[in-house]
């Protein structure tokens, strides 16, 4: 079962392809940092971009490079139920030590599309523990509570949910009493624990990982204002190369390069990042 500062880890690319020489220096770098674990090909990962046989290599590699020093979640949310289902039991087959699921986006899915796709993908990883990934925003709808407990009646892998809505009233009706839940906004980290979640998966933690361990370990209002403040500072740019831009300055072999149409960091914007982070 998953647990505590998990890094939503970015996927190093060079020139449009994966970088896999820059794999095992990530991990090693998050491992240095603290952490428990990553969620790989999520939101920050660029997964929904991705090829099915590139998401498929981006679990072996993780799983290989962190050797169980950190826990992997491999997110395998594709647009089918097809792909979905694929990626789901390559990534059991693979060692990764849970799976995640987004319900697919531009679609607006009804309550039984919801769970069959849902349970089929968690019977593919089973018994390999199963999050649902909720985060409203990126998926267009919400998942209905009366998904999430029809799914436990079905998947008995189901454990739990990455919950990144915000402000807290929509996050915290996803505190549902026996599934464990992973904060995703930094901002309400502190809270969410305080209300019973199990831990956080956050998008920071992939070039911050220091940050993000303490607050998880130590939770208090203001270690999470810090990080709100400190995503908010990244949110002026380009977020996925931001974030690489940052890990390159930090001494890891990680380009900036994102797969379109995500964009890269103009000279402009790499210029003022990085005199922010030698300020900060």
């Amino acid at each position: 079962m998953l647990r505590g500062a998990l890094a939503a880890a970015i996927t190093p690319l060079w020139d449009d392809e994966l970088d896999d020489d820059a794999f095992a220096p990530y991990v090693e770098f998050l491992v240095a940092g603290g952490l428990d674990g990553i969620l790989a090909l999520g939101t920050t990962g660029e997964g929904i971009l991705l090829r099915p046989d590139e998401r498929r290599r981006v679990v072996e590699l993780y799983v290989a490079a962190s050797a169980r020093r950190l826990q992997v979640a491999a997110h395998c949310g594709a647009q089918t139920t097809r792909d979905t289902v694929a990626l789901a039991e390559h990534a059991a087959e693979t060692g990764a030590d849970a799976v995640a699921v987004i319900g697919p986006p531009y679609f607006q899915f009804d309550d039984r599309a919801l769970l069959g796709h849902f349970a089929a993908a968690a019977a593919a990883c089973a018994p390999v523990p199963f999050y649902v990934y909720e985060f409203e925003r990126a998926s267009g709808y919400a998942v209905p509570l009366a998904v999430l407990a029809a799914l436990r009646e079905r998947a008995p892998n189901l454990v739990g949910l990455k919950v990144s809505d915000a402000p807290f009233d929509r996050f915290s009706v996803y505190l549902v009493e026996g599934l464990d839940v992973f904060v995703g906004p930094e901002a309400l980290i502190a809270e969410g624990l305080g209300a019973g979640a199990v831990g956080a998966v956050s998008a920071l933690g992939s070039a911050f990982p220091e940050q993000l361990a303490a607050a998880v370990r130590e939770p208090s209002a203001a270690t999470s204002a810090a990080l709100g403040e400190l995503r908010a500072a990244i949110e002026r740019f380009p977020r996925h190369a931001a974030l690489k831009c940052v890990l390159g300055a930090r001494g890891i072999p990680v380009r900036e390069d994102v797969r379109a149409p995500l964009r890269g960091l103009t000279d402009d914007e790499r210029t003022e990042l990085l005199g922010w982070l030698e300020s900060s």
